[in-house]
């Protein structure tokens, strides 16, 4: 492939034209490369990916398509290349079996594949299948060297030097068995959590709000456990929820609500509930959609002890100074380039292929 300046030119070109696609208005901007073939159609995409998965509201989208357009500057790409040695002599064809329960989940490792100088074998998730290709698509337009090392597959993968997989514990013990004799980074279900004091201001909890609704707590980076002190006021976190309470509006959400709920009453479980969220004492890390577990802690340093021997379940830890590596209020979902999932930099494990 080309230089990588010209490859960091190219996703640079990306995060322009995904610029267009906000939230707050979908609007053509003049001077982006390739906009009369491409602008039209990838609303088109937008259209198409939201009826395929009713999960993918048109906001859910915009707001991936959002954050990823910031992230794509030349600054923080050449900021994150910097920070690895990528001189990749022989280029690998590196197979991403890819989730879906976000929208372009897998982007990241397709970034990461294509920066550091390798060929991509991509195997979408059916539930996110429509937005990625056509992003592909505009990469080969603004960048020649791209054009034959991007492929999508739906069978079986094969001719392959390395791969990237993401799924759930099950489906992991699979890849693992599956591709052990390749080099491999397989990811397993990760959730996050949140750490309160009963300090928290106001806008701390509803900013923790973000961490739990976007994407409808989907996301591995969405917080779906609390960690709270013994004597906790809960009203003070459901006033913090409450800027979120049209979430119920969603069908599918809704449908999720009433059915976690009767589950959970039927059960004769204790919980608490406000109309659009049920929290649940559990001391599971993964709860359903529309509830969040919770757990009480007595003392902070026995709660950091067992969040250190779990780091392994946990993805992102959001608390206020409380611990190393913590995540803001309201952070969850604005990773930086840097922030790997599962803690594994992939760009060194890119590095390292021979």
């Amino acid at each position: 492939m080309d230089s990588i300046q010209n490859r960091i030119t190219a996703f640079v070109k990306l995060g322009a034209f995904l610029s267009q696609f906000s939230q707050e208005k979908i609007e053509m901007k003049a001077d982006i490369a390739h906009n009369d073939l491409f602008f039209d159609g990838f609303k088109h995409q937008l259209k198409i990916a939201q009826e395929n998965n009713s999960w993918f509201t048109k906001d859910n989208i915009l707001f991936a398509i959002e954050s990823w357009s910031s992230a794509l500057t030349k600054n923080n790409l050449e900021t994150w290349v910097a920070e690895n040695e990528l001189s990749v002599n022989a280029p690998k064809r590196v197979a991403i079996v890819m989730a879906g329960n976000i929208p372009l989940v897998g982007f990241h490792d397709f970034l990461s594949v294509l920066i550091a100088g390798h060929s991509v074998l991509v195997k979408q998730s059916s539930n996110d299948k429509h937005l990625l290709p056509f992003l592909a698509k505009y990469l080969e337009y603004v960048e020649e060297s791209f054009k034959g090392n991007i492929t999508f597959t739906t069978q079986k993968l094969e001719n392959f030097d390395a791969v990237i997989a993401t799924g759930s514990d099950n489906t992991a013990r699979y890849f693992e068995f599956y591709f052990k004799d390749k080099p491999n980074i397989i990811r397993k279900s990760r959730n996050s959590v949140a750490v309160l004091t009963g300090k928290e201001s106001e806008v701390d909890l509803e900013k923790l709000a973000e961490d739990v609704f976007t994407y409808f707590g989907l996301g591995c980076r969405s917080v779906s456990k609390l960690y709270v002190p013994k004597g906790y006021d809960f009203n003070n976190f459901f006033n913090g929820m409450f800027v979120k309470k049209d979430i119920i509006n969603n069908a599918k959400y809704a449908n999720n609500y009433d059915y976690n709920k009767a589950v959970y009453l039927m059960s004769l479980f204790d919980l608490l509930e406000n109309g659009f969220l049920m929290i649940k004492e559990d001391e599971s890390y993964a709860s359903p959609i529309a509830t969040i577990f919770y757990e009480y802690y007595e003392n902070e340093e026995d709660l950091k002890i067992k969040l250190h021997q779990d780091k392994e379940k946990i993805q992102c830890i959001v608390a206020k100074d409380f611990i190393a590596h913590e995540v803001a209020f309201g952070a969850t979902q604005h990773p930086k380039l840097a922030d790997y999932a599962d803690g594994v930099n992939t760009l060194e494990f890119l590095s390292k292929l021979s």
